[in-house]
């Protein structure tokens, strides 16, 4: 793979989990504020909400099977696809409350 796609990757994954971070600093930060369900506080769980949707989404469509080689794996897989679903329903339903 060329040096270029690496550091790519590597800026990609770094957003991504800056990402995760700032959502969950938000939450935890302003919990009440959120479930105070102002204007902001909605679209605020809106954009987490379609942040876990589009992450859920992605389960369906990348083929990992073959590198869930043994049970851990798997496990771990299935758990991360109940905290995507959880996440989504959580903020979707805050968003539309």
């Amino acid at each position: 793979m060329p040096k270029l796609h690496r550091q790519l990757y590597w800026v990609y994954g770094g957003y991504v989990v800056l990402g995760i971070i700032a959502n969950g600093l938000v939450c935890i930060l302003n919990a009440n504020e959120l479930a105070a369900g102002s204007g902001l506080a909605r679209c605020v769980c809106g954009y987490i909400a379609i942040f876990w949707g589009v992450r859920l989404s992605l389960q369906a469509v990348l083929d990992v099977k073959p590198h869930l080689s043994v049970w851990w794996l798997k496990a771990g897989y299935h758990t991360l696809t109940l905290l995507f679903a959880s996440f989504t329903a959580l903020f979707a339903w805050a968003a539309l409350a």
